[in-house]
């Protein structure tokens, strides 16, 4: 098991000196790092609850985004070229390197990227506890019911996702269910070499690397899940298909970018999942700070 903060672990796969430049913000600021960013011709930003802030490094050169490419990739960036062209690469422990530059394409596909812009190397932090506390209060009749998880960007909806995962899984104060994750951008349980970095629960059955659409078909198909989850409804692809799963009787536990239940009833992408009923409660995250507010409230 790696010993290491979770700051350190992430950004191993930065050169010497950058690391050098980052622990320069002092132990309290690393232990609260999100992100390191990496934009060539800039110093390296630290990406903090409180804002974005320079580091004591020199400007960003194609050599220092080529090296963390290659740690990242474990000097073979061929091997993983399918993560490469959906524009990051998972690291071991959860982390997750973020790239920009730009583009290849072959016969219209995105094959590659070359000429590295920029990098975000995000920072992996389990948090647990949140599972007992709002997952009773996502029962109705003493089963858990399909939830939609809506924020804005960057306030906890995947970190959330995940702890509710684990407690269906692992049956924290509820009835455990078997669950599959349709993990589309391997954010949810960043599986590597075929193990989930992120815990997920011992009943949970991961797949990750094909469209949520994809994914929920095949883990329905194969897998027999009580309750299926995935990140981000992003497109009408996804809707459809978790129509047809709540069709077959599997709960649904699912995210979507909106600040309240009027903004998803005024986008046409959403408004299917309120006028099929898919979701019996709503829980909304507000973020003050490094503190998270949780509010549930009822769809139907």
């Amino acid at each position: 098991m790696d010993k290491r903060y979770p700051w350190e672990q992430g950004l191993a796969v930065l050169p010497e000196h950058l690391r050098t430049g980052l622990r320069t913000l002092g132990p309290d600021r690393l232990s609260r790092l999100e992100e390191a960013r990496l934009r060539r011709g800039f110093p390296m930003t630290a990406l903090l609850p409180e804002g974005e802030i320079d580091t004591d490094t020199p400007p960003i050169g194609e050599e220092d985004l080529r090296q963390v490419l290659e740690n990242a990739t474990q000097s073979s960036a061929h091997t993983a070229l399918d993560r490469v062209r959906q524009g990051f690469v998972t690291l071991r422990g959860g982390h997750r390197v973020g790239l920009c530059g730009s583009v290849v394409r072959r016969d219209g596909q995105i094959v590659t990227l070359r000429e590295l812009s920029s990098l975000s190397i995000r920072v992996a932090r389990p948090v647990t506890g949140q599972a007992r506390t709002l997952l009773p209060q996502l029962m109705e009749h003493g089963t858990f019911a399909s939830t939609l998880i809506l924020a804005p960007p960057g306030a906890g909806k995947t970190t959330l996702l995940r702890e509710l995962v684990r407690g269906l899984s692992d049956g924290d104060g509820v009835p455990p269910l078997r669950v599959g994750v349709a993990d589309e951008r391997g954010e949810i349980a960043a599986l590597w070499r075929g193990e989930p970095q992120l815990y997920v629960g011992r009943r949970t059955d991961v797949l990750d690397g094909c469209s949520k659409a994809e994914g929920l078909s095949i883990l329905i198909r194969g897998m027999n899940p009580q309750a299926v989850a995935v990140d981000e409804i992003t497109a009408p692809e996804d809707v459809g298909a978790l129509i047809t799963a709540a069709g077959g009787g599997v709960t649904l536990l699912a995210t979507a970018h909106g600040e309240g239940r009027a903004g998803l009833e005024r986008r046409p992408l959403y408004r299917p999942l309120l006028d099929e009923g898919l979701f019996r409660f709503l829980v909304r995250i507000r973020r003050e700070g490094e503190r998270r507010i949780y509010t549930i409230e009822e769809l139907r």
